[in-house]
């Protein structure tokens, strides 16, 4: 796909950890009510676990109450959109736009924000960076 940043799988293995790996390069999902995230409140910029490219900023983070970190919108051009038929289901995921890596998906149910979205996304996927005054 010709991403910014392209590694091999053996170098994604060697940097990540494994529950990491699972989601950020396989897809993977965290369960539900576990990530790190999930209630957090701290201000700062949220970036790609494996990349460290920002993509989305606490200003935009909400509690949806579905079980994961929830933003109403992302950094411009910070995310890539796949179509997802998995599961049986049809869903839009989010994948980080400078590497491919897996984060989450993206719903139009994000009542009550200013944009109507709401983007599940795996702590496992991201990493906070506490914004200092």
């Amino acid at each position: 796909m010709g991403y910014r940043v392209e590694k091999t799988d053996e170098e994604w293995r060697a940097e990540l950890a494994p529950d990491e790996y699972q989601v950020l390069r396989q897809a993977g999902t965290e369960r539900a009510f576990t990530g790190e995230y999930t209630d957090t409140e701290t201000h700062g910029v949220y970036s790609c676990r494996a990349c460290g490219t920002d993509l989305f900023t606490s200003e935009t983070k909400f509690h949806s109450g579905c079980g994961w970190p929830s933003f109403y919108d992302a950094i411009p051009d910070a995310i890539e959109f796949i179509e997802d038929n998995s599961f049986g289901m049809k869903r839009v995921e989010t994948r980080c736009a400078a590497c491919g890596s897996h984060l989450g998906h993206i719903f139009p149910d994000g009542f009550g924000t200013p944009t109507g979205d709401r983007y599940c996304i795996n702590s496992l996927s991201i990493r906070l960076e506490p914004k200092t005054d």
